[in-house]
């Protein structure tokens, strides 16, 4: 049996996924089965709607990137099979389908937004009538050994399009952000051959600069700003591959706890300082995963995962990676039976059937809270 919480060996294990991790407390993943029905009306009738969301505006990495990674740096996403589940082709989505970003629009009762990069392609036109998705994988709040527009970039971005008015004050007072930083600034910082003793105040560095960047966000105008903590980066492939895909790290995992215990503070301080309802939301991926993992499927018992911690697609050797070829153009990759059975798609990355997963896993509390702020979902 998979044992989620295992290998206090931490050196060693942490810098392994350290060198190897590129491309990857606040609403909770509810362990009852409490099923909220978004399409229907149950509603508090007493409660006050001051806020329908019409836009979503997203920031991030590989967890939340749509198709703004560059086609011509080697991007796995943009290969087969990479979107073989939905829509059937590649689109730069580092899954089989879809991933996070796909299922919180429809929660809010949006269409996924349009990618940045895809908006460009476009001749930069057109109203973003769902909101615009700058997001870009291998990035972090700092910059990254993959390069791309860090955090501060896809904001600085994000203002610029505000500045030429593509993107308007109407378009903001009815907005929502989803920010997802999910660990690619560590890798960086381990390639500088630092010790174990400068991580807390690395990590304390990363927190701060995001909550500098949520303010930015909410300063610009965004009205509810979500962002995700670290999920239990021990669980990922990657790293599980070790120990044939059955235990995690609980050291590494400790290290990612600290992390969100700090972000969870600051994230609180910033929601006293805000003038109005609390505009700051933490979505917790790391308790949505762990919850999956206990149970091997969503807490509601409508999804089931065999082993949790297997990738679906891998290489088909250590030097190969799902959408890996050889010279040749033959395939070095291998495909499970049903990419519905993985929790995992690559060694990083989920499903789509495991971002469903961790959103159905979310909904209850992600729901209640944002009733608590005030927020429509009209979905």
């Amino acid at each position: 049996m998979e044992n989620y919480h295992s290998h206090k060996h931490f050196l060693p294990f942490l810098c392994f996924f350290l060198l190897l991790l590129t491309g990857q407390q606040g609403v909770e993943a509810s362990d009852h089965n409490h099923n909220v029905n978004v399409d229907g009306d149950d509603r508090d009738n007493d409660l006050v709607y001051s806020f329908y969301p019409k836009k979503l505006f997203v920031f991030g990495d590989s967890y939340s990137d749509t198709g703004n990674s560059d086609k011509s740096k080697p991007y796995k996403c943009w290969k087969y099979p990479y979107g073989i589940t939905f829509p059937g082709k590649p689109t730069g989505r580092f899954s089989d389908g879809r991933i996070f970003t796909d299922y919180l629009a429809k929660f809010v009762g949006v269409k996924s937004p349009l990618p940045y990069q895809k908006w460009r392609e476009m001749g930069g036109k057109g109203a973003l009538e769902y909101g615009m998705n700058f997001a870009y994988g291998g990035t972090g709040v700092f910059e990254t050994l993959l390069g791309g527009p860090n955090l501060t970039t896809q904001i600085d971005l994000f203002q610029k399009l505000i500045k030429q008015s593509v993107i308007t004050t109407t378009d903001l007072h009815s907005s929502l952000a989803l920010i997802t930083i999910t660990g690619n600034d560590y890798s960086t910082f381990q390639a500088k051959n630092v010790s174990s003793q400068d991580y807390p105040s690395f990590i304390t560095a990363m927190v701060d600069q995001t909550c500098l960047n949520l303010k930015h966000i909410r300063e610009l105008g965004v009205k509810i700003i979500a962002v995700a903590n670290f999920p239990p980066l021990g669980c990922l492939p990657r790293l599980t591959t070790m120990t044939s895909f059955q235990h995690c790290s609980e050291t590494l995992n400790e290290l990612v706890n600290f992390h969100n215990n700090l972000l969870q503070q600051a994230v609180a301080k910033l929601n006293n300082e805000a003038e109005d309802s609390s505009p700051f939301l933490i979505l917790d991926f790391y308790a949505s995963f762990m919850s999956i993992f206990e149970k091997k499927g969503d807490p509601q018992g409508g999804i089931e995962f065999e082993n949790l911690l297997k990738p679906c697609c891998v290489g088909t050797s250590s030097e190969y990676s799902c959408g890996s070829v050889d010279q040749s153009g033959l395939s070095k990759y291998t495909i499970c039976d049903d990419p519905k059975s993985a929790f995992f798609w690559d060694n990083l990355h989920l499903t789509q059937q495991g971002w469903r997963a961790v959103y159905s896993a979310l909904q209850p509390t992600l729901y209640q809270l944002f009733e608590s702020n005030g927020v429509y979902l009209s979905s």
